[in-house]
């Protein structure tokens, strides 16, 4: 047969099991390995049988790939016809072939068929065309595409991920406010017949009022309103405000404490759902990403470009970002590399180093911890004596906390990136590492705020009637929820005072006053790190005070919209990107976890007061109950008998334990099926190596032959044809060459 390429022959043979054995297909690397393994785990006489019978499955799917069996002595298969989509023509082409094949289709089916095709058609285009509506009424869509096209993907998911906490924040909000609030509001006018919580008078039931009597100057209202006290701790606001028990309308009776306690463990659980629903598609492209080093520097550089970026400087920094990438890459190879190659001594040098750097960040983080321990006492001891003395000194006191956490916040990380130089870890451990400590810094710091209020408030006198102090917290929830919403309103005037009195001035340094030391300083970086911790903390005082502080949400909400719109122009005026690079798939993936890091810290306190801290008698929707939990006992066992016991018996142990057996037994299904598509996997990888080295083999043989065809006397007469080669390296294997053909074409 002749062909304008380079093409293997092999005898022709009538079936496999009659094909003889190939002596390049046997020095194939996959055969050699398949032999070798196959000779360590058979030792039995039928060794040679299964050998040659894995040498005939090699030979004849190889021959069919590689020794050229020729068209005319295979048998045709019929192929399927592939969809209009699939074929390599330009979009006209595929309009006509997809108008024929649906043509042809038409022709073969019964009227009912057609309108059952028309009526999905339809439907198909009407979900596109709805989709596009919504896509069009998405929050932010063209400030996020002007973001993605000048800064890339990497930038672009931080604010994706501010949008995602805004649509949290808000259907957190709605389902507050239409399940607790709206019922209160309405039966506060008439609408409904509220009943009070109140049902004795003692001394735990007096909750004196905080507004404030007489002449009031304007600061004190300022005060009020940045604190939380005065005349907004008397608003819908504050936990203690909701004082309704029961609402009845004409046809049910709303429960408010069950509704309140069961929008709370609603709330916490949607943001769980919606957290790991987006996290998990993040989490296999991390994991797919991660998995092999080879891969990585495939993609970087093969696939690494962003095709999103239109701005100029913002192509330059992406192509720095690759450069600094790979040299990351190859330096963590060369530390793996350095690792592998320590002796003992040098492993305890650095180990016995790495403890006592560790000691002295425990040591830190002890000094910061009780910092605000002792901040929070102080500022809980000041708001008790009701003396004003100056503006500035009261609202210092009133957010001591809230700044002595923000100092913490920001002096703990430049202590964590000295020290982390020290530790010898490869560069993707140490950023991994310095951001879980400042995750951890953040998220303790609050809660070691709740302890030490907490502390207070249980700390009272025996005997205590009430079952806490109710002397100094006579509403002590309410008090809780002043916390989380000085610490919300703090954050969010530290970021627009760090924006407005940093970067713009240091903006304006950098262009104006060209030096050497403000060359060196240069812009602010927008650390994508940075600011999803800020905003993480934030969501994290969200969830912990939605429960004290029922409208927290709707703040949250206002809040992180304002702050989407500082952080762009930001971006867009102060800051240039980060030289450190983040992918979008492992940044969404990082974000997220933070987020559920977060959710979890926040599920704890707000746990451990429902089911464990006596509730307030004096406010709030609970004062008829030890603890917020008990509401859920008494409404059960106020339902009907048949449900009574159907809630006894899924909570009683004869349902918990088998539940936790079955539980344990999908569970470990799960494992044992992860288990094995993790050998598959790395099967499969086996097998891609082990092709791609027969590949490379068959390559050099190829390389071989041809550089003996042209050296052959035939090719030099210019007869254009090789002889056979001998020496048994290409028995039973011709090449066949033409002048003029294209050498790369086998």
């Amino acid at each position: 047969m002749a062909s304008e390429g380079a093409v293997f022959h092999s005898n022709p043979v009538s079936s496999p099991a009659s094909m003889p054995s190939n002596p390049l297909l046997d020095q194939l690397p996959s055969y050699q390995s398949l032999l070798y393994r196959r000779k360590q785990s058979t030792r039995g006489s039928g060794r040679d049988q299964r050998a040659s019978t894995s040498r005939q499955r090699m030979g004849s799917s190889s021959s069919g790939r590689w020794a050229g069996i020729s068209a005319e002595t295979r048998s045709p298969d019929p192929t399927p016809q592939r969809p209009a989509r699939e074929l390599p023509v330009n979009m006209k082409e595929k309009r006509l072939l997809a108008r024929e094949q649906q043509l042809k289709q038409n022709k073969d089916l019964s009227s009912w068929e057609r309108f059952h095709l028309r009526r999905l058609r339809s439907w198909r285009r009407f979900k596109d065309e709805s989709h596009e509506v919504l896509l069009t009424l998405q929050l932010w869509r063209k400030d996020i595409h002007t973001i993605e096209g000048k800064f890339g993907t990497g930038i672009l998911s931080y604010f994706s991920f501010l949008r995602f906490l805004v649509l949290l924040n808000f259907v957190m909000f709605v389902l507050i406010f239409g399940f607790i609030t709206l019922p209160v509001v309405i039966s506060s006018y008439g609408f409904g017949n509220g009943t009070s919580s109140y049902t004795d008078v003692s001394d735990c039931t007096t909750y004196p009022s905080s507004s404030r009597q007489g002449l009031v100057l304007f600061h004190q209202y300022i005060i009020d309103l940045l604190s939380g006290t005065g005349f907004l701790e008397e608003t819908y606001l504050f936990y203690g405000y909701y004082r309704v028990s029961t609402v009845h309308f004409t046809k049910f009776m709303y429960n408010v404490p069950l509704a309140y306690l069961l929008v709370t463990i609603g709330y916490l659980l949607l943001s769980l759902l919606w957290i790991v629903k987006r996290s998990v598609e993040g989490f296999k492209q991390n994991l797919v990403q991660d998995q092999d080093r080879f891969q990585s520097f495939c993609n970087k550089i093969f696939a690494g470009w962003d095709f999103c970026i239109t701005d100029e400087s913002a192509a330059r920094l992406k192509q720095s970002s690759l450069q600094y990438e790979l040299k990351t890459d190859l330096e963590e190879e060369r530390i793996k590399q350095k690792i592998a190659e320590r002796t003992l001594a040098e492993k305890g040098r650095i180990y016995l180093l790495r403890l006592v750097l560790n000691l002295f960040v425990l040591g830190v983080l002890a000094g910061c911890f009780y910092a605000i321990y002792r901040a929070t006492i102080y500022s809980q001891e000041q708001a008790t004596l009701i003396k004003p003395k100056n503006f500035i000194l009261d609202l210092l006191v009133e957010y001591l906390p809230s700044i002595v956490i923000t100092l913490a916040n920001f002096v703990t990380p430049l202590i964590f990136d000295m020290i982390i130089q020290f530790e010898d870890y490869t560069p993707a451990f140490e950023i991994r590492f310095t951001l879980m400590r400042c995750v951890f810094v953040r998220l303790a710091s609050i809660g070691v705020l709740l302890f030490s209020l907490w502390s207070q408030i249980t700390a009272c006198v025996e005997p205590c009637p009430c079952g806490y102090n109710h002397k100094l917290y006579p509403c002590w929830e309410s008090r809780v929820g002043q916390e989380m919403y000085k610490l919300m309103i703090f954050d969010f005037i530290i970021i627009a005072a760090v924006t407005i009195l940093v970067e713009f001035p240091r903006k304006l340094i950098v262009m104006h006053c060209p030096c050497a030391l403000t060359m060196w300083w240069g812009q602010q970086e927008f650390a994508i790190p940075k600011n999803v911790l800020e905003i993480v903390y934030g969501q994290t005082i969200c969830w912990i005070g939605a429960f004290y502080c029922p409208l927290l949400p709707a703040i949250s909400t206002i809040k992180y919209f304002i702050i989407f719109y500082i952080k762009k122009v930001s971006l867009m005026q102060n800051c240039r990107p980060s030289t450190r690079p983040f992918r979008a798939s492992s940044s969404n993936f990082f974000f997220l976890a933070v987020l559920l890091i977060g959710l979890a810290m926040a599920c704890v306190p707000v746990g451990v007061s429902i089911a464990q801290i006596n509730s307030s008698k004096a406010c709030g929707p609970f004062v008829n109950y030890t603890t917020s939990w008990e509401v859920v006992p008494n409404t059960i066992d106020q339902l009907p008998p048949s449900l009574r016991s159907f809630f006894h018996g899924v909570g009683s142990e004869a349902f918990a334990v088998p539940f936790f057996v079955v539980v344990c037994m999908v569970l470990f299904y799960f494992i044992a099926l992860a288990g094995a598509h993790k050998r598959v996997v790395n099967q499969l990888r086996d097998q891609l190596i082990m092709e791609g080295r027969d590949k490379r083999f068959l390559i050099q043989k190829l390389y071989q032959a041809q550089k003996e065809s042209w050296m052959s006397p035939q090719h030099r007469s210019g007869s254009g044809i090789s002889q056979p080669l001998g020496s048994g390296q290409l028995s039973g294997v011709f090449l066949e060459q033409h002048t003029g053909a294209n050498m790369t074409h086998a």
